[in-house]
């Protein structure tokens, strides 16, 4: 079993306790509450990612060891819990696996993909696409 595919089981198993969507998106915005926030000086346009309905920030380090390491902020709650999902799932990961990484799938496997609406959906794919971007 992969480290990806371990930490996609785990975070499944945590929306299995929950009884409805509610609950679970209580959950997601309380991983982002979790998270620490960005620096101001860190919110700049060249980490800003395109595509989000709401403010969204990656800062990525640039990793000569060929493993991912990001942090993220926003100006939406939701949105911010996002950003700590796909960094429990993606960080500490290599590029390659980044490059491998489906955001549809890994939505399907969540049952986010029925409870995100297409703005909040095609946020998350811009994020993915500036991860990948930034590990290709």
């Amino acid at each position: 079993m992969s480290e990806f595919t371990a930490r996609l089981d785990d975070l499944n198993d945590e929306f299995e306790l929950f009884d409805d969507w509610e609950e679970r998106y209580k959950y997601i915005i309380d991983l982002g509450k979790d998270m620490a926030p960005l620096t101001l000086s860190e919110k700049t346009e060249t980490n800003k990612v395109r595509g989000c309905a709401s403010q969204v920030w990656l800062v990525i380090d640039d990793a000569p060891d060929g493993i991912l390491r990001f942090r993220g902020d926003s100006d939406a709650f939701i949105v911010k819990g996002l950003i700590a999902l796909l960094s429990r799932l993606l960080n500490g990961l290599s590029h390659e696996a980044i490059q491998g990484f489906s955001i549809r799938d890994t939505l399907n496997k969540l049952g986010l993909n029925e409870a995100l609406s297409s703005q909040r959906t095609n946020g998350l794919m811009s994020m993915v696409e500036r991860l990948k971007h930034a590990t290709a």
